[in-house]
């Protein structure tokens, strides 16, 4: 009998902690860089493409970017701050040129730059710094503005029934994973308290 509660107890724990595991939650984003304009050459009238894009996502580890562009005409590197100031696309840290290049921030937070393997797009503002677990990137907008004035710089997409104005990212979510070990801790405790009242 002892033997028949003790295997139900191990199996009602166990069974706590799948549906433990199973409510946990992930919260990480993707996000597209360029939006609507994916990576490529910012316009004349939009020159600031990327700076502007930077501003409006508050990035945090777990997140990723995907750069999209054609693989036969364009590339992203990964460079660093003094590479990215000067445009050097030369020893990169990071080479991605499939097209469909997504960039996982899983190992730090702070600044990460990236600007076009080719060359002459640098010069021509085809670059992103982002800041991880800050208040966003960098990269041609003034920050001591304050984030009221980026709405003047919030771009519009032309659709079929008129302009539809893209507000700023306001999500201040992070990445909350909850570990398997906080799962067990928990599954534990409420494990010793069951068998605690039986």
């Amino acid at each position: 009998m002892a033997n028949v509660l003790n295997h139900n107890w191990f199996f009602s724990v166990f069974l706590l902690i799948l549906l433990l595991q199973i409510q946990t939650k992930v919260l990480c984003f993707q996000y597209k860089v360029g939006d609507l304009a994916c990576w490529g050459l910012p316009t004349s009238a939009n020159s600031q493409l990327y700076g502007k894009w930077s501003k409006y996502h508050n990035l945090t580890l777990g997140d990723s970017l995907l750069f999209l562009y054609p693989p036969s005409q364009d590339s992203v590197i990964q460079v660093t701050e003094e590479s990215f100031k000067n445009c050097n696309i030369k020893n990169p840290i990071l080479f991605m040129s499939n097209g469909n290049s997504l960039f996982n921030i899983t190992t730090s937070k702070g600044d990460f730059y990236f600007t076009s393997g080719v060359a002459g797009h640098c010069q021509k503002n085809q670059k992103l710094h982002v800041s991880v677990g800050g208040g966003g990137g960098g990269g041609g907008v003034d920050a001591a503005a304050g984030p009221s004035s980026l709405n003047a710089f919030a771009p519009s997409y032309q659709t079929a029934f008129g302009n539809i104005p893209v507000a700023p990212s306001t999500s201040s979510a992070s990445c909350h994973l909850t570990s398997t070990f906080q799962v067990l801790i928990i599954g534990s405790v409420i494990g010793a308290l069951f068998s605690a009242f039986m």
